[in-house]
Order: C-alpha cells, then sequence, then structure tokens
C-alpha cells in the first residue's frame, strides 16, 4: 500500500526574533503561531478514530519557513515545536532582517529577524478508516 496524501489544513505564521537576530527562534514562533490558529476537530468526525494519537499514521504535517538566512535555521528544533507525529520541513529565503542595507541611518536599531511559516496538513487516504 502506497501513500496518497492529500491537502486537508493550510495555515500560516509569522515569528519575530527582536534582539537576537536568532532565526531559529523566530521560525519556531511562526510555526507557533500558525499552528495556533487552527484545530483539525473535524478530522474525528470524518475518520474512525478515537483518539488523535489514533490518526498519527495517516497524517503528515509539511512545514515551510522563509528565513532570511536559510542556513542559521535549526530544522528539527523547528520541527520539535509540532506535536508528535510524521512532519517534514523545508527552508527556503525568505522573511526580514531588519534594519536592512538601504535603512537610513536615523532609522536604524539594533537587530530584528521575522521568518514565516506555512504549514499544510496532508492525510494519507490510504490509511484513513471512513465512517
Amino acid at each position: 500500500m502506497g501513500m496518497d496524501y492529500r491537502r486537508y489544513l493550510v495555515e500560516v505564521g509569522t515569528g519575530v526574533d527582536l534582539h537576537g537576530l536568532d532565526e531559529t527562534k523566530a521560525a519556531q514562533r511562526a510555526v507557533k503561531d500558525a499552528i495556533s490558529h487552527s484545530s483539525m476537530v473535524g478530522l474525528g468526525s470524518l475518520f474512525k478514530y478515537e483518539k488523535f494519537s489514533e490518526m498519527e499514521e495517516a497524517l503528515m504535517v509539511d512545514v515551510t519557513v522563509a528565513a532570511p538566512n536559510p542556513e542559521k535555521v535549526d530544522e528539527e528544533a523547528v520541527l520539535s515545536i509540532l506535536p508528535e507525529g510524521k512532519r517534514r520541513i523545508t527552508v527556503v529565503k525568505g522573511g526580514l532582517q531588519f534594519p536592512g542595507e538601504k535603512t537610513a541611518p536615523e532609522a536604524r536599531t539594533h537587530g530584528i529577524v521575522m521568518v514565516n511559516a506555512c504549514i499544510v496538513v496532508l492525510i494519507d487516504v490510504d490509511r484513513i478508516q471512513r465512517k
């Protein structure tokens, strides 16, 4: 039996480190922000699962984070924010580092980094027990 993942939920979030330019910390906050916006209560009513732990084998959480310096993001630390289960991550260039090269001298402050996250929850339809 193969894996036939279908999209169930898409959520986005933003995380900021205001003082340390820590892109991993900002990415963790972005993931936490994204998952705090949603609850997958509908899964229990669609499929024959009594507890979330029974659904975990059918779920994959796909995380994409956009950071100014992707190589500075500790991928495992970011994924550790998610509840247990299957998960994977892609880190791409994006986000915001402030101040930038073109920031006017009078607007410059200490370093700030912002990271964006997009989370897609996928369901392996070959593994679900339909009601």
